[in-house]
């Protein structure tokens, strides 16, 4: 704990706290605050029953009324406290409100209807958790079977990602022809044409081939991505031709080549892409949502719609079934985050 500590109070001179450090720490909070504050508001709002997410002003924890028993009541009553005349503050039980006038009742002597000025009460809340939005959510929500379609699509993209930008990244880094800069300058140009112009054209092939409805049409039109091109195609060019050459003359052929040396020897830059892989195909949600209409093939992006109807939105449930769709490619990125940083670092370098 000490050493965490000394990390997170460190400071550019050694004892001194200068304005540089202070203007460091202001920007590094902001930062977090920016990046991890909608995260946090969606994981406790998770735990919010739809009249408390619906208030003004919103509140950032979950909060619950406080309800007592009060006899010849048959129902728990909220609990307020209330600004009596005298100056004194009580705590009553709301029977009724009534405009803004409220009849309040004393818990200890129910017989007395009291009746108070709406806005001189304050309600009395404490912190609660409930799981009540995740099960309600789980129950109404095929989430086992949308998370297998969900699992299907990354790790079959994922796969064929690695395999063809691996390929391409190789030959664009390794042999030398004619055109093997226009290539690939051609290849991260397509980086620059937006999603929404190639959306159609996509969309018809995937149709002439029968692919609607099917989880092929969702995982084979991403499988080649230009930045896993350039981010793999740099890092093996760090890579040193004369082990290549070497191996040639001790002949292995091209393939051995590709599968024994130049994949081992990119598993930083591979990890990389697998992580940015598995983000992307778990959190897409448009394409999938062109190409599939039958809900026993919906991805858990596309399926979320189902809470949303013509009048009204669950949005208590959403928010629940969010995180719970969050939760395995957090988990991914938490346990491989360490390969972002060298994969990134090492690659164009020599």
């Amino acid at each position: 704990m000490t050493t965490i500590l000394r990390f997170l109070t460190r400071t550019k001179r050694r004892e001194k706290f200068t304005i540089s450090d202070a203007l460091t720490y202001v920007y590094l909070f902001l930062g977090v605050l920016v990046m991890f504050g909608p995260v946090l508001w969606l994981v406790l709002s998770s735990f919010k029953s739809p009249s408390e997410l619906s208030q003004f002003p919103p509140t950032l924890f979950p909060y619950r009324q406080e309800t007592a028993l009060v006899p010849g009541y048959p129902d728990p009553l909220p609990l307020y406290n209330v600004a009596m005349p005298d100056g004194s503050i009580k705590t009553l039980a709301q029977v009724r409100r009534i405009g803004l006038q409220a009849q309040m009742v004393d818990p200890n002597a129910p017989q007395t209807i009291i009746k108070v000025d709406a806005n001189s009460r304050t309600p009395i809340q404490s912190l609660y958790f409930s799981l009540d939005n995740y099960t309600q959510g789980v129950q109404s929500f095929n989430f086992l079977l949308y998370f297998r379609n969900t699992l299907i699509v990354t790790v079959a993209a994922t796969a064929i990602t690695l395999l063809i930008n691996s390929m391409a990244a190789f030959a664009l880094s390794k042999y030398a022809f004619r055109g093997r800069n226009a290539i690939f300058i051609a290849t991260i140009g397509t980086l620059m044409i937006p999603l929404s112009v190639i959306l159609i054209p996509v969309f018809l092939v995937i149709t002439l081939v029968g692919w609607n409805n099917n989880l092929l049409g969702v995982i084979i039109p991403g499988a080649a991505t230009p930045t896993g091109v350039f981010l793999l195609r740099q890092y093996m060019l760090t890579i040193p031709d004369e082990l290549l050459d070497a191996a040639r003359i001790d002949g292995a052929t091209e393939w051995r080549i590709y599968l024994q040396i130049i994949l081992p020897l990119a598993r930083p830059a591979l990890a990389v892409l697998t992580i940015f892989s598995i983000v992307w195909r778990w959190n897409d949600f448009l394409w999938p949502l062109i190409v599939l209409s039958h809900k026993d093939v919906f991805t858990l992006q596309v399926a979320l719609n189902e809470f949303q109807g013509a009048l009204n939105v669950q949005w208590n449930l959403m928010l629940a079934m969010t995180v719970l769709t969050l939760l395995p490619v957090t988990i991914v990125f938490a346990l491989l985050q360490r390969y972002i940083t060298t994969g990134i670092a090492t690659t164009g370098l020599k």
